[in-house]
């Protein structure tokens, strides 16, 4: 019809020069719409604005046959790539975030090459695996018993349990309503001005809109919900729980960035040596470090000069010692997953890393100085915890050693239930290095005796000249047959029902658990030399033939990254979370770190603590089970440092809506693909504070 009209127009008299001008715009009209059609259709990824058009309901445990697959949460530590290699580009490029930046925009065309600190130059990534995909080992088969029952609920508030001498247990239980009403407000009950929504909606709308304001608490820019106090008192000397205990309701405040902003921390592997002292000042730690020689301040940085620590004649000494005292250790190939409880200087941590060793170093609650969060910033594994009267959250027979340096731990009290969990922890055959600075000989004959009476071996007992450290060194039996010789049978051996594995919120026990004798029984053989054993598959795995079949997987998908990632050590936490299948004795077998964790409360670190946060299905896996599943992506939030990463995949339908909520917080989007009804989303946290 068009055209019929054109070549009447044609035909009139408007003069040649006229009818010359209105062929040439159509004819480049014609070329800008064939231009248009041929781009949009070369590219495989796009940059959604929503998932609306692909909304339907469909199986997480759908089988996906190309490179967007679902991501497996046994396979620790590993990014998915999607298919093309423009979009490893999509991930990690992008322009660098202003300081005052907070605006969404697509990703410009850095390489890969140039923009890899960015995502791995801290070394301290966090995986929220998907357990839904199979499963190996038990869940933590008590507490999930107790939440069907409706003896606990996953929201509830955990009343702590030290007993009456506890000076929080008592806070704690007697904390008036109209108290409790006002914690409930500053950390952001449904309804108050922590976390507004403008238009009512759940989780699933992505028609809601978010407003935040910072948390008004005493511990400001370090707040850790679960672990420090809030409720207002004159009454306490500290502001940490005894044990862990979270806010009726998740906090979905936003927590502020230290006085002095927070600046991009020192890459590694500089930062081992140097960190920004703003980045984790504050009163009680500035005042340590007036006391320390291992821990210098030069201008606006702390410096850790080479081999000074706690230990006296440095902490490379120190080591040797304990290789001289016992030869089989082998650091880095018998060796290689150590928990370090107390977190002091990160000394230890940092100079068996070089020996391939990776030291998870545990914080305990007293540590108010809070080491465990200069040595996040150092680039080195750690958690914070209490531990009094609960199971740490790792599974049974993961550490091959526990050490406690200059300890002052009184192991032997409260019916040796402290050394009973580190039995429980600890692999058989492994070992428990315990050094002190003062030899009291009525708890050393205490601790002599309760070691025998759970079988371990002393293999050293010296002083170290150098140290001045009185030096002891345990070794957990291989086998049952020693435990029946025991003349008196104290402790009792647990009984079968008895669950080893079971660990968040279960109660210290009082009793020995077996060792596995069974060839399918986890535990009953050491795992290979590192690193044979990250792709050894052990006889007890009763589905290895799956296990193998993903691990070749993702070796394909960790290819795709492998120019970014190849001059980088990453260490991951696997956090596994306790409503899905039990794979964490998976990750520890093949010498990887891990941790459980429910998801509905905040997690046992300080803020800013992680470089990008991975989460598989996370979402779709906990979006019926917590109270406000908006409290998932503020948590994410806290944990996350300014400029990290975050990659979320999931159910499409839900996708939608987090966009909603990280476009809220300011996070830039920077890559956004869906394929088969499941999507991921690629996001830059900004330095954005409301």
């Amino acid at each position: 019809m068009m055209v019929a009209q054109f070549f009447r127009h044609v035909k009139r008299p408007y003069g040649f020069f006229a009818k010359l001008i209105i062929v040439s715009l159509l004819g480049l009209c014609f070329v800008f719409v064939c231009f248009s059609f041929l781009f949009s259709s070369s590219s495989v990824a796009s940059q959604r604005n929503s998932f609306s058009d692909i909304k339907e309901k469909f199986s997480v445990d759908q089988k996906v046959r190309d490179s967007s697959a679902q991501l497996k949460n046994r396979e620790p530590g590993r990014k998915e790539a999607p298919k093309d290699d423009h979009l490893v580009e999509s991930i990690l490029g992008g322009k660098e975030e202003s300081q005052g930046g907070g605006h969404d925009s697509s990703g410009s065309n850095h390489s890969a090459e140039n923009q890899k600190a960015e995502v791995t130059g801290q070394r301290v990534d966090l995986v929220m695996p998907n357990a839904t995909h199979g499963s190996e080992g038990s869940r933590n088969e008590e507490l999930l018993k107790a939440e069907e029952q409706g003896q606990i609920k996953p929201e509830d508030e955990v009343v702590d349990a030290m007993g009456d001498n506890d000076e929080d247990s008592d806070l704690n239980d007697s904390t008036d309503q109209e108290t409790e009403e006002k914690m409930e407000n500053e950390l952001g009950e449904p309804n108050s001005a922590g976390m507004k929504k403008k238009k009512v909606g759940s989780i699933l709308d992505s028609g809601a809109q978010f407003t935040w304001k910072l948390c008004n608490v005493r511990s400001k820019y370090n707040y850790i919900p679960c672990i420090d106090i809030e409720h207002i008192t004159g009454r306490l000397q500290s502001y940490r729980h005894r044990e862990r205990s979270c806010p009726r309701t998740a906090p979905t405040c936003l927590v502020p960035l230290p006085p002095g902003g927070y600046r991009p921390p020192v890459k590694w592997p500089e930062s081992k040596s140097k960190i920004l002292y703003g980045n984790v000042a504050h009163p009680t730690f500035t005042a340590f470090i007036k006391t320390r020689s291992w821990i210098n301040e030069s201008e606006r940085y702390l410096t850790f000069p080479q081999n000074q620590s706690e230990f006296k004649g440095g902490v490379l000494n120190y080591i040797d010692s304990i290789d001289e005292m016992v030869p089989d250790i082998e650091w880095g190939k018998n060796i290689r997953m150590v928990l370090d409880i107390g977190c002091t200087d990160s000394s230890f941590a940092a100079a068996l890393l070089e020996k391939e060793v990776l030291t998870l170093s545990l914080g305990l609650k007293d540590d108010l100085v809070n080491l465990a969060q200069v040595a996040l910033e150092r680039g080195f594994p750690a958690v914070v915890s209490p531990f009094g009267t609960r199971r740490l959250p790792f599974p049974s027979g993961v550490f091959d050693a526990i050490h406690c340096g200059g300890c002052s731990i009184p192991w032997h009290s409260n019916e040796g239930k402290l050394l009973l969990e580190m039995n429980r922890i600890l692999r058989p055959g492994g070992y428990f290095i315990l050094s002190t600075r003062y030899d009291n000989r009525k708890e050393d004959e205490a601790m002599s005796s309760w070691t025998a009476s759970i079988c371990w071996n002393i293999l050293v007992h010296k002083v170290d000249e150098i140290s001045e450290l009185g030096v002891k060194i345990y070794q957990k039996p291989e086998s049952n047959v020693i435990y029946e010789l025991r003349r008196k049978k104290s402790p009792p051996i647990c009984k079968e029902n008895e669950n080893a594995d079971a660990a968040w919120y279960a109660p210290l026990k009082t009793c020995l658990h077996t060792i596995p004798a069974a060839i399918e029984q986890r535990g009953t053989e050491w795992p290979d030399e590192w690193p044979k054993r990250l792709e050894a598959f052990p006889d007890w795995l009763s589905n290895k033939e799956k296990v193998i079949a993903e691990t070749n997987f993702w070796k394909a998908i960790v290819n795709r990254f492998a120019a970014a990632l190849s001059s980088q050590k990453v260490w991951v936490m696997n956090v596994v979370p306790i409503n899905a299948p039990d794979t964490l004795a998976i990750i520890y077998e093949r010498g990887l770190l891990g941790i459980y964790h429910d998801w509905c409360e905040s997690f046992g670190t300080y803020p800013r603590s992680y470089d990008l946060l991975h989460a598989d299905h996370l979402f779709s896996l906990l979006i019926n089970r917590c109270k406000h599943p908006v409290g998932i992506a503020v948590e994410m939030d806290r944990i996350l440092r300014p400029n990290g990463w975050a990659i979320i995949r999931d159910k499409v339908e839900i996708l939608d809506t987090i966009v909603v909520i990280v476009r809220s917080l300011h996070w830039k989007i920077q890559m956004t693909y869906s394929q088969d009804k499941e999507g991921i989303i690629c996001a830059k946290k900004t330095i954005w504070r409301p």
